[in-house]
């Protein structure tokens, strides 16, 4: 029997001129596409330098190949990008890019700049099949799964825009990847690991997985498998200490509720008192910010290293919740760091520009039907 194909699988790797593109292809396959046109292995080495680490965008610029190498590459192959459609810089430095794949579809990515380093926060999905109520992007129904290298190519144009080629070795405006973005990662878990994969490695991009965190509604079979293939940092998008509440708030928990997630949490391998696991917890007043809450989330997380991030909920047009007070998140933060889990409220972030927590949201619906132009909410 012939299996079904997947809908929302990414298109084909090759343009309307039939070249490959080589990014988010892995070593391995790198290595076996020069094989393919006669070529030593340590042609896929230069390549590999010269996308990742120089960030060379055409082969013209591959000096070190000799010029009919370099058109025969550049008739075979592409080196990808997403086109970037919009560029918004927040009172605050945020930087949000609306960026365009090449069969239309368009998502979006974040750099959160700090003082010595930045956040890249990158999207894995052209919407989301979840629809966690109070998420903008949850608003919009999912289109496709990215493939790897448009995971990878938003790191490329996000430091194509930041002017950070070569890869640096340290003060990095880019120093952290947080896959926090469009999309649920687990539900595209073969794309995430194979662009964060190329990420990491030591020769291109070269970003430790140390710095880089892996955001997950609780998809809690695919959390082991994530630890044991990447040993990124963990992240979980709680929101609720009750299954009543969470399956309101985050539909999936339906289908995997609160006590299967923190065992899954409690089984991941990169977990430890040195990298804890980060519970996202957004505020919504009268709603899941009471003392009470607060105690209930300590005795759910008890014995799992973990750190508490208290998000200060982050409004969008037309949204059902409103943010709690200020004095509900101070106490309910109280409650949570006297218990020894440490419970930072998190700063918001690119407000002015739809760009923090919660608020991203692309065309998708539109360019479902064929409208490909993007329109940006603004406040």
């Amino acid at each position: 029997m012939t299996a079904r194909p997947d809908p929302f699988a990414p298109p084909p790797g090759t343009d309307a001129e039939g070249r490959l593109d080589l990014v988010g292809l892995g070593r391995a396959a790198l290595v076996a596409e020069m094989a393919s046109i006669g070529e030593k292995p340590f042609r896929a080495k230069q390549l590999w330098h010269w996308i990742y680490h120089r960030g060379a965008r055409d082969f013209a610029a591959m000096t070190t190949l000799a010029k009919p190498l370099r058109a025969r590459l550049a008739e075979r192959y592409r080196i990808g990008r997403p086109a970037v459609v919009e560029d918004h810089c927040s009172t605050d430095m945020s930087r949000k890019w609306l960026l365009r794949l090449d069969d239309g579809r368009e998502i979006e990515c974040v750099h959160i700049p700090e003082s010595d380093r930045g956040a890249l926060c990158v999207s894995s999905q052209v919407g989301c099949t979840l629809a966690c109520r109070f998420c903008h992007t949850g608003t919009q129904r999912l289109v496709r799964n990215l493939a790897a290298g448009e995971i990878i190519g938003q790191v490329l144009a996000a430091r194509d825009a930041i002017g950070e080629w070569p890869a640096p070795k340290g003060g990095r405006m880019i120093s952290n990847i947080v896959v926090m973005g469009m999309g649920e990662p687990l539900y595209n878990y073969d794309n995430v690991a194979a662009a964060l994969g190329i990420v990491m490695d030591a020769e291109g991009i070269a970003i430790s997985k140390r710095r880089i965190t892996l955001s997950t509604a609780g998809v809690a079979p695919m959390i082991r498998r994530a630890g044991a293939d990447l040993g990124v940092n963990l992240a979980i998008s709680l929101h609720a200490v009750s299954d009543d509440l969470r399956d309101e708030l985050v539909p999936l928990n339906r289908k995997y509720p609160i006590a299967d997630l923190l065992a899954a949490c409690r089984d991941y391998p990169a977990s430890s008192n040195a990298r804890r696991i980060t519970f996202e917890y957004v505020m919504l007043k009268g709603i899941n910010d009471s003392p009470a809450d607060a105690r209930a989330l300590v005795r759910l997380i008890d014995g799992i290293p973990a750190k508490v991030n208290l998000i200060p909920f982050n409004p969008w047009p037309g949204a059902p919740y409103e943010c709690s007070s200020g004095a509900a998140i101070a106490r309910f933060a109280e409650i949570v760091n006297d218990a020894g889990y440490s419970s930072p409220v998190r700063g918001p972030r690119g407000r002015d520009i739809l760009a923090a927590c919660g608020q991203l949201k692309s065309a998708s619906e539109r360019a479902r039907r064929g409208i490909t132009r993007v329109e940006v909410a603004t406040p």
